[in-house]
């Protein structure tokens, strides 16, 4: 019986044959992957759709067809087993091809385009039986400079791969390794909701878990940034002064940690959940609604230290929930823009 680390080897080809995205060829590895029954939970506007063939179809052939030379780059693979004795598999990285078909209402832009991916796939037995997965799709938005909401206070631009370039080669290097690196990460997630409820910033001890130069990756909308500083200024202060009761409802969620070497991830669908109250976060009006956010994020650590931490978290599904139709004001704000395909460029891709 396949363990969790023998389903890197069984996903494998199927991301192989992604690399050089060949349609019919992707989608019968699905089949072959995939139950009948295996759900797909997927960010908005997906959601949650049932089967290979469902997926395949709602998702791969409209971006196959806005991007026909399409091709996934995996930056990061870890497997796993949780403290439910659930098997994931976890990819980071980044679909990438020529922009030459409206995508989602997105206008094509006859450029180069990368979309970060973070997707995580449960295993029983060899088989996929569940899916869960971000798409950056604000960051084409961005790209085809039609983003239709408020500016990133990060920094927005194409995301690295892990500094010591071993995102596709990890392992544990002694034993215990990775539940180690997962319980340091564990431990750094307590003392986070610490704040504001028993004391100031310093309760969350950041420096005894973050590395002075860590970077911390997050999702277009929330952007990137560099050092505790800069992910206090551009991420941090904003996220908790909008929504300081994250933390309390934790009981009520499904939370999947698993960790490889010096790597950790988490995926849960949602993680998190929390009231926007104090002031509002990413310019939606502080209402006093609760949310969920779906949150699927990596974490490497370098001489006991969290050094890079890369975050997606479902935004379009943040604003839907909130009454924001995030494509409807997209639709808006570039209804007079070319929305047919770049023909030109068809026959060199």
């Amino acid at each position: 019986m396949p363990d969790a680390a023998d389903n890197k080897e069984i996903l494998t080809p199927l991301l192989k044959a992604m690399h050089d995205f060949e349609g019919d060829h992707v989608k019968a590895l699905l089949q072959n992957l995939m139950g009948d029954d295996a759900i797909a939970h997927l960010c908005f506007p997906f959601n949650d759709i049932v089967g290979s063939t469902s997926f395949y179809e709602t998702c791969y052939a409209p971006l196959l067809l806005a991007m026909p030379d399409l091709e996934r780059r995996d930056l990061i693979m870890m497997s796993g087993t949780t403290a439910q004795g659930n098997e994931w598999v976890g990819c980071a990285g980044h679909y990438l091809g020529t922009f030459i078909f409206p995508w989602l209402d997105i206008p094509s832009t006859g450029h180069i385009t990368h979309m970060r991916f973070h997707e995580f796939f449960r295993f029983e037995h060899g088989k996929i039986v569940e899916i869960q997965a971000i798409w950056d799709i604000p960051e084409v938005m961005l790209q085809a400079q039609a983003w239709p909401l408020s500016p990133s206070l990060g920094w927005e631009g194409f995301i690295p791969g892990p500094a010591t370039q071993d995102g596709l080669r990890i392992v544990d290097r002694f034993p215990g390794q990775g539940e180690a690196s997962a319980q340091h990460v564990l431990d750094m997630l307590t003392h986070l909701v610490l704040h504001p409820k028993q004391g100031g910033p310093e309760v969350m001890q950041l420096h005894k878990f973050w590395h002075p130069r860590m970077n911390w990756y997050g999702p277009s909308g929330i952007g990137s940034s560099r050092g505790i500083a800069g992910f206090r200024n551009w991420h941090q202060i904003p996220f908790l002064n909008a929504m300081p009761d994250r933390g309390s409802q934790d009981h009520e969620l499904d939370f999947h940690f698993f960790g490889e070497g010096e790597y950790v991830a988490v995926t849960g669908w949602p993680n998190m959940k929390q009231t926007i109250t104090h002031g509002g976060w990413l310019g939606i009006a502080p209402t006093g609604k609760e949310i969920s956010l779906r949150s699927l994020d990596f974490w490497r650590m370098d001489s006991g230290l969290i050094r890079e931490n890369w975050v997606l978290v479902d935004l379009l599904d943040v604003y839907q929930q909130v009454g924001i139709d995030v494509f409807a004001r997209l639709r808006e704000f570039n209804k007079a823009r070319n929305m047919s395909s770049l023909n030109y460029l068809i026959g060199d891709v």
